[in-house]
């Protein structure tokens, strides 16, 4: 019989309606635990998914009652939050110079603030769960720059931060806190940067394994974080970029 990781576990995971969350919520799903999955308005949210374990909440992240919104339609429906994954991102790229205010408050509104709000709220389930987990979604941009990228890198800076600060805070109630730090993957996201072949070519020769990486190995990343096994691992931006941080 296959060891369910997650057995009697119940997740939320954002920006779940494809890529990088959808590939966390189903992987989830396969370990046994239960998972309500949220993403904007309009993503056929129940097409992506099949089990009965599974609730739906289409949500734009941002709006002020969306945190409380994503926590009690998980307690409504599961009675209990053991594991929180702050998926849910967005990448505007441009040349420093040229990029706006409006720019610059939307990258900082979907992939820090909602993720400092949505956690903020879920706490005090976690703490009844005694293992609480908490799992953002960081990116290689969490350690390095890259071109065209700067507010995209800064608000991915600032969840290594909030997450090492948070590792802090909540490690006296027994919640975990890490970030994953994904390299170049193919998702919906990157998409329309792979369609230039020189910056395709550019993050397959970055990493030294040689290839551009896939959703469903930032899943297993998710995976190894949310279980049993790594309740002593707090604090901790794990690379899941086929060595590509460590390629000068």
């Amino acid at each position: 019989m296959t060891n369910k990781k997650l057995a009697n576990k119940v997740a939320i995971v954002t920006g779940a309606a494809s890529g990088i969350g959808r590939a966390i919520a189903s992987l989830y799903l396969d370990n046994g635990a239960s998972v309500l999955v949220v993403d904007m308005p309009g993503q056929n949210l129940q097409e992506q998914f099949n089990s009965d374990a599974v609730q739906y909440l289409e949500v734009d992240i941002t709006e002020s009652h969306a945190p409380q919104r994503i926590v009690n339609e998980c307690i409504n429906a599961f009675a209990q939050l053991d594991i929180l994954v702050n998926n849910a991102g967005i990448c505007i790229a441009g040349d420093f110079e040229e990029l706006s205010d409006e720019q610059w408050e939307r990258i900082l509104s979907v992939n820090v603030t909602s993720m400092f709000r949505i956690s903020r709220e879920a706490i005090p389930h976690l703490k009844e769960s005694k293992k609480g987990r908490i799992i953002n979604l960081g990116s290689i941009m969490s350690d390095m720059g890259g071109p065209s990228l700067s507010i995209y890198g800064m608000s991915k800076h600032a969840v290594a931060g909030l997450s090492k600060g948070m590792a802090v805070d909540l490690g006296k109630h027994q919640i975990t806190v890490n970030y994953l730090q994904p390299g170049s993957i193919v998702t919906a996201l990157s998409e329309p940067f792979m369609d230039d072949p020189a910056f395709k070519k550019y993050w397959e020769d970055k990493a030294p394994i040689g290839r551009l990486g896939q959703p469903e190995e930032v899943a297993y990343a998710a995976l190894f974080l949310a279980a049993d096994e790594a309740q002593f691992i707090s604090g901790l931006g794990l690379n899941v970029d086929g060595g590509a941080i460590v390629n000068f």
